[in-house]
């Protein structure tokens, strides 16, 4: 295939960006999405330009670091990881564009690179368990129900890739933030801290930047790991009854 790529190249986060254009001829629908990258890479060094830098780890849809906007869509047109998407969901002659993702709370450090400390910061703020020093518990000391269970599996899934606020036309992190308190409120170990935990990781979460939910659902649509909407509604009912429960 040959395409047309437009990439948003940026120095540093205090040097405006634009887009800048390059063909890129010989791309196997086989490729991944990253794949195709690397080819454009080898390309510009071979010229002696500079490389586009992008966010990349396992390249197994696991860890999340593959954000990347893909012609408007967060981490592309597949309801996947960019490391995951191939070039057969594009056709020979297509104009791609390729951008960071965009939001004030995930700055761009250099080209298609943001930083999403952020969300490494609302998980500080509560994302933990009590736990006492020793040896670890039998597994079956703490019987919990399946349901919940499968309710803590579901939430655990989110890799924290931020597509979600990518998605969002207000920049919010509900979804994210929601992911990580449920997945451990729901369960007895998380307990001891259930209230000051959606009350902790929240005031974060407002403090980092994100922008206000109102529910459009674009953030579950653009989710790779399908954290549900009702994600949102569920931590909603915990903050109101911790502001209840716990007095500031």
């Amino acid at each position: 295939m040959k395409l047309t790529l437009r990439v948003w190249r940026q120095k540093n986060a205090d040097t405006p960006g634009a887009m800048a254009t390059y063909e890129l001829d010989g791309v196997s629908q086989d490729m991944s999405f990253l794949e195709m990258l690397d080819i454009l890479n080898e390309e510009l060094i071979v010229k002696g330009e500079e490389p586009v830098a992008f966010d990349h780890d396992c390249r197994e849809g696991i860890c999340g670091a593959c954000s990347l906007v893909i012609n408007g869509d967060a981490h592309g047109p597949e309801r996947t990881t960019t490391c995951q998407l191939h070039m057969r969901s594009f056709k020979d002659g297509d104009t791609i564009d390729i951008e960071p993702w965009r939001a004030s709370a995930f700055p761009v450090i250099k080209d298609l690179v943001v930083d999403r400390s952020a969300f490494d910061r609302v998980i500080q703020a509560g994302g933990y368990i009590t736990a006492p020093t020793g040896s670890a518990p039998e597994a079956h000391a703490t019987p919990v129900p399946k349901a919940d269970a499968d309710y803590a599996f579901e939430h655990a899934e989110c890799i924290g890739c931020g597509a979600c606020v990518a998605a969002c036309p207000n920049g919010a992190a509900m979804l994210f933030t929601s992911a990580k308190v449920n997945h451990l409120n729901v369960l007895p170990q998380g307990s001891p801290e259930r209230e000051t935990r959606v009350l902790d990781m929240v005031s974060q979460m407002d403090a980092e930047g994100f922008g206000g939910c109102t529910l459009t659902g674009e953030c579950a649509t653009a989710c790779p790991k399908g954290i549900p909407l009702f994600s949102i509604t569920s931590m909603n009912k915990e903050w109101l009854r911790a502001t209840r429960k716990v007095k500031r």
